[in-house]
Parts: C-alpha cells; sequence; structure tokens
C-alpha cells in the first residue's frame, strides 16, 4: 500500500449513542485501504464514549463546540487528507476511495460529498425532498475531504462559529483560489424523525453564529438564501410531484428562517453585549 495516502476520518460528537455506531461502522466499513478514525467527543453523559471506543484508533474529548472539536482531531491526525462527518451521518462503503479519486482526478484540493436526508415522519420526508433538489447544485455544497496542511492555523475552523463554520471554510478556500470539486456518491443523513420543535432549535442555535459569519463573509448570507431559490426552481418538476411534501418544505423553510432570525438576534447582543 505504498504511495496510498493516508485519510483520517474526525467525527465529532456528543449524546449520540443513537447513530454512533451505525456512523463508525460504515467508516470501518470502507472500501479505502487506509484509514484512520478520530472521535472527538464533548463530554457526552450516554453511552457514546463506549460505543466510540470500539472502533475508534484515538478517541479525544474536547469542546466547547463543533469547530473546536474538528480542530482538536485534525491536530492529531496522521493522515495527508482529513475527511470529516457528523455522528448522524452514514458512508455508503465506496465513499472515501470515491472522494479520493475524484481528488486525483481533478486536481482538488477539497471534496464535498453531497447528502441525502433519512428518518421517519412527514417533517423527515420534506427535509428529504428539499435535499434532494441540492444534490446537482455544486455551489450548496461544502467541502468535506480536504488536504490537513489546509487546516491547520488560520485555516482551522472557525471556533467563533457553530452552524455556518462549513460555509465559513468553503466561502475561505474559494478566495484563496482553492479548487472544491463534487464527488459523485451520496452520503446517508441520519435525521431520525423531526419535529417543528427540533428544527426551530437547531436553526436558533446556528443563527447565533450568523452575525459571525456575515461580518467575516459580506453578501454572503444572501447569495446563499438566492442558491437555494435557484435550486429550488431548478426542480420545480420535482417539487410538483410531491405537493404535500413540498408544502411541508416551505413550512419547514419559513421556520427555518424565524429560528436563523431569533439566534441571529441573540448572536448580535452576544458580540455587541447590547
Amino acid at each position: 500500500m505504498t504511495g496510498i495516502p493516508l485519510v483520517t476520518v474526525v467525527v465529532p460528537t456528543r449524546n449520540n449513542e443513537r447513530t454512533i455506531e451505525a456512523c463508525l461502522a460504515s467508516v470501518r466499513e470502507q472500501s479505502y485501504p487506509r484509514v484512520e478514525l478520530i472521535v472527538v467527543d464533548n463530554h457526552s453523559s450516554d453511552a457514546t464514549p463506549q460505543i466510540a471506543q470500539r472502533y475508534a484508533d484515538l478517541l479525544l474529548t474536547a469542546g466547547p463546540e463543533r469547530s473546536a472539536q474538528r480542530n482538536a482531531g485534525i491536530e492529531r491526525a496522521q493522515g495527508e487528507w482529513v475527511l470529516w462527518l457528523d455522528s448522524d451521518m452514514i458512508l455508503p462503503p465506496t465513499s472515501v476511495q470515491v472522494a479520493m479519486e475524484t481528488a486525483e482526478r481533478t486536481g482538488a484540493d477539497a471534496v464535498a460529498l453531497p447528502e441525502r436526508t433519512i428518518g421517519d415522519g412527514f417533517w423527515t420526508a420534506c427535509r428529504a425532498l428539499e435535499r434532494e433538489c441540492y444534490l446537482d447544485q455544486p455551489l450548496l455544497h461544502n467541502p468535506r475531504l480536504l488536504r490537513r496542511e489546509l487546516l491547520t492555523g488560520a485555516g482551522a475552523f472557525h471556533l467563533g462559529m457553530s452552524g455556518p463554520e462549513d460555509a465559513d471554510l468553503r466561502l475561505r478556500l474559494r478566495a484563496a483560489g482553492r479548487r472544491i470539486e463534487l464527488a459523485p456518491i451520496v452520503v446517508d443523513h441520519d435525521e431520525g424523525r423531526l419535529t417543528v420543535a427540533d428544527v426551530l432549535r437547531k436553526r436558533y442555535y446556528y443563527g447565533r453564529s450568523i452575525p459571525a459569519f456575515a461580518a467575516e463573509h459580506r453578501g454572503a448570507v444572501g447569495t446563499q438564501g438566492r442558491d437555494l431559490l435557484t435550486a429550488y426552481a431548478a426542480h420545480r418538476g420535482r417539487l410538483a410531484r410531491d405537493p404535500a411534501h413540498a408544502a411541508g418544505m416551505v413550512v419547514l423553510r419559513s421556520l427555518e428562517v424565524v429560528g436563523y432570525s431569533l439566534g441571529a438576534r441573540r448572536g448580535r447582543k452576544d458580540r455587541t453585549g447590547r
């Protein structure tokens, strides 16, 4: 296996015993021959660390947020490339192989892996329909595999962001002239049984980082919104064929705007003290 680059997979987690085993097992089942697995747990109070210990080459404890966890894992990574996952994601067995082949074939510095939502219930199906609209929209995908040398120092994940940190990284890479490609494979994102309360809580939490993101990337929030509308328009036929879930998708997106807005208001207060 001489000459085959080592890929370090970094998985931040906290109290994810429902999904962590499937996630880590999918990493261990990769067809790519050289994979290191680092799990970075944020002081879980459930069985997450015990499950992770069975799969990880290295189990770390770090926080307080996902960006800090990822950075901690990257600092200990041995691989030339780093791939990060959320602990509710499941990789198809050829994911790392396909991502690395994409990087080699195109000369990319970073590779994005499109996602699809899996889970139960009406609102989860609405989210799944929404993600289907993004699969062929490269501007909406953040990189997930990257040369490790680009993730050190100023290239690390922004510690002031939790939610927009992936988009922040994408924009910084593009501003530096780095090439990002989209791998022809789809990762499963197990969102369980979504509820309206789940959506509002998460978007409020992510929204608290929007002021920091907007300060770093002027106009990026508006651009992201326009790119989303472009994706929906491109897939209007798909949405028309599933009107019930399309209507639910509109409701979810509207609620997300509310959650983001409230979170951003709190984030601005946190930044200014007023």
